[in-house]
């Protein structure tokens, strides 16, 4: 164990991460979980995997390129020996993943579905590998000889690539060596092929009765390598894929006379020029090749240097057609209502008489659409101000936000350009809204605003009033159908006034306020917990009932482990839902015996973040879009929002217990980062998502 130079012992956070992701490959590889989202899960493992090389290992790569390869990490680790563990550890999950990959495409054959290679297909399947080429896939492949080039041409880290070995033909290397030829000629050259991410992966062959047939864009690109290359004298001999992950941080362009939007525009653009910090290869591929490969690429560490299979890109499997056949996927969900409020009648005047509370994906996303709409168009509303992060491709909340303004609303949208991955959508849904005369907020310097709220302004009796909603997730259609998330919609006027507080922070910044019942970061979040689970301590010290209920994404920030390690220290009984990185060792004596931690990962990805503290029996309930990550609790606009009305709180409660209660898709977060399951040979298989579905069906009985 690695001694920390704070007071107690922690896991590294890029380790517990890579422990996540293992976990993500143990839904790819169980049985019980339907064939083809098997694959999904292989898809989500690969994408997550990219995202973590293109951010977290380039952040500790750069570390070591500044000559801070001895530097010791909070977590206790030596910055050149994370990075080597890393990548060995990537290896052997890259692996695992292949293995699972076999099995699964071999379960697939025992349900007639084949997924072939351009050496295995018939006759009839040919024709169409060579007119779907011809018609679909040439028109968009980018080629080019490398041989011929001055420099290398710059590679994307969103793209599959093939390389090409070329030999010259054998006539043509007899005439070059009896003399015929003068001019000198090389017999192997290189190309590469840019596989075209505009077309689906994987493209369903003509059937044979009842077995269907997929092949990958890759190997009909394979297939057709002769027509590619007809014009020249050579010959392509072997085509193997590689791909490579460069660095995603973005650097700002200081020039003052450039806009927000334009300099992340242009940081988006410089994205594409980071440095590598993965090349992952074909094993099978030549020494000769790969040598040339390596000796063009600038790759400034060998840790990043990974053999792979014949395939890369393997995020593209999220998207692995169904081909009708519903039973090997998971059954539908048909989220429910929620109790007495009607989607029918005016959601503005029901919150009016009482809080509500919507449970995504169990419950409708419908409620915040409506909300918005009914607001669009309520002639006594004045004005609608809301935070963005992460919109679906075709958002309903943009349309109902343009919407509001036609009907003569002031709308105020603050949307975030910095959130990762997705700044290229956010700058094209700014431009849009600002064309039809939203008012966009874009943040606060060197701050991301991360925060889930809107509030909406209603003149009645001559009087403003505030209702609005408070949320632990995006306001995105498309991610609510798999992430779970608690939204609050509330008239409170006191929290709403909170609310409207922050927006004017966002607005202007040099002025911080205080908060009666919100927590906001970065000021006040840390503080507020602190003094939660003080308030814990303090009770078991006194021999009163104390206990710490969280369910969050992250635990990584090690000053507040610290906190709940005094906590568990004091006798304070701690539960942890985590799902991803825990830094935090549960179950040591002396340290934390008093803590337990498990992570759920299922169907759904369990993102909502809710907090409980016992306060003597009398519990203390928030939900926040924070978790307890450095970067929420100090670097970032973050609310966490008091549960006041008694029935959402016991709802609150029910749900943790529920989460709790899992013993599968139920691991246990250990020092050991072993992602044991929770044993169940005795009693009942409980099975927390869908306990938690037939929960919201009960709660409409």
């Amino acid at each position: 164990m690695s001694t920390s130079p704070l007071k107690y012992h922690y896991i590294d956070r890029e380790k517990s991460w890579l422990s996540f992701n293992e976990r993500v490959l143990q839904e790819a590889a169980d049985s019980t979980v339907p064939l083809l989202e098997r694959l999904r899960f292989i898809g989500i493992f690969s994408n997550n995997l990219d995202e973590f090389f293109r951010v977290r290992y380039a952040t500790i790569r750069r570390m070591t390129l500044m000559g801070e390869s001895n530097r010791k990490l909070g977590s206790g680790e030596i910055v050149k020996n994370l990075l080597q563990d890393i990548t060995k550890r990537v290896i052997e999950l890259q692996n695992e993943s292949l293995r699972i990959l076999t099995e699964v495409e071999s379960k697939l054959e025992e349900q007639n579905i084949f997924i072939v290679n351009e050496k295995e297909i018939n006759e009839k399947q040919q024709v169409f590998v060579k007119e779907f080429f011809l018609h679909n896939v040439s028109p968009d492949l980018v080629t080019i000889i490398l041989s011929d080039l001055a420099q290398f041409p710059l590679l994307r880290d969103t793209h599959g690539y093939l390389v090409v070995k070329l030999m010259l033909d054998d006539k043509l290397v007899e005439k070059h060596q009896s003399g015929k030829i003068r001019k000198a000629v090389s017999p192997v050259r290189y190309a590469i092929i840019e596989i075209p991410n505009i077309i689906n992966r994987f493209v369903e062959l003509p059937s044979d009765g009842d077995k269907k047939y997929i092949i990958m864009v890759d190997d009909i690109i394979r297939y057709n390598l002769d027509s590619i290359f007809n014009i020249i004298d050579y010959t392509a001999e072997a085509a193997h894929m590689i791909k490579i992950t460069r660095d995603a941080e973005l650097d700002f362009d200081t020039d003052l006379h450039k806009s927000f939007v334009e300099k992340i525009s242009s940081g988006v653009k410089d994205r594409r020029d980071g440095a590598v910090v993965r090349f992952v290869y074909d094993s099978e591929m030549e020494d000769e090749t790969l040598k040339f490969l390596l000796e063009n690429i600038e790759i400034e560490l060998n840790d990043s240097i990974i053999p792979g299979g014949r395939y890369h890109n393997r995020r593209d499997y999220m998207g692995f057609p169904n081909m009708g056949r519903t039973d090997l996927v998971y059954p539908k969900l048909v989220p429910v209502g929620v109790p007495d409020l009607s989607l029918e009648d005016s959601i503005i005047q029901q919150v009016q008489k009482k809080d509500y509370m919507v449970y995504t994906p169990y419950q409708s996303f419908s409620y915040l659409v409506k909300f918005l709409r009914e607001a669009a168009l309520d002639p006594q509303v004045l004005s609608i101000k809301i935070t963005l992060y992460r919109l679906a491709k075709n958002s309903q909340i943009i349309s109902s936000l343009i919407n509001a303004v036609k009907n003569g609303k002031k709308v105020v949208a603050q949307i975030e350009l910095q959130a990762r991955f997705d700044e290229a959508s956010n700058i094209y849904y700014s431009e849009l809204m600002q064309s039809e005369g939203v008012q966009l907020i874009f943040g606060v310097k060197g701050l991301k605003v991360h925060s889930k709220i809107c509030v909406v302004e209603r003149l009645e009796n001559r009087k403003v009033k505030r209702y609005g909603f408070i949320s632990t997730g995006n306001f995105n259609e498309s991610t609510s159908k798999i992430y779970t998330d608690v939204t609050l919609f509330t008239s409170h006027n006191q929290i709403m006034k909170d609310v409207s507080k922050v927006f004017e922070f966002l607005q202007v910044n040099y002025r911080v306020h205080k908060y009666k019942h919100l927590l906001v970061s970065p000021h006040y979040t840390r503080k507020g917990f602190y003094k939660l689970i003080d308030r814990e301590i303090n009770n078991a010290k006194q021999g009163l009932p104390a206990y710490i209920r969280l369910k969050m994404n992250s635990l990584s920030d090690l000053k507040m482990i610290d906190k709940l390690y005094d906590a568990s220290c004091a006798g304070v009984k701690i539960q942890l839902i985590i799902r991803g990185i825990c830094s935090l060792i549960p179950g040591v004596p002396g340290m934390s015996e008093n803590i337990e931690a498990i992570s759920i990962v299922d169907r759904f990805l369990e993102h909502s973040r809710v907090y409980i503290f016992g306060n003597n029996n009398q519990p203390a309930v928030y939900i926040s879009s924070a978790d307890f990550m450095t970067r929420n609790l100090d670097e970032r606009v973050e609310v966490s929002c008091p549960i006041y009305d008694e029935d959402i709180k016991q709802e609150l409660i029910d749900t943790f217990d529920i989460g709790w209660k899992g013993n599968y898709k139920t691991r246990i977060q250990s020092g050991d980062l072993a992602n044991k399951y929770r044993d169940i040979s005795e009693g009942e298989v409980f099975h927390s998502q869908k306990e938690m579905y037939k929960y919201y069906q009960n709660k409409l009985k």
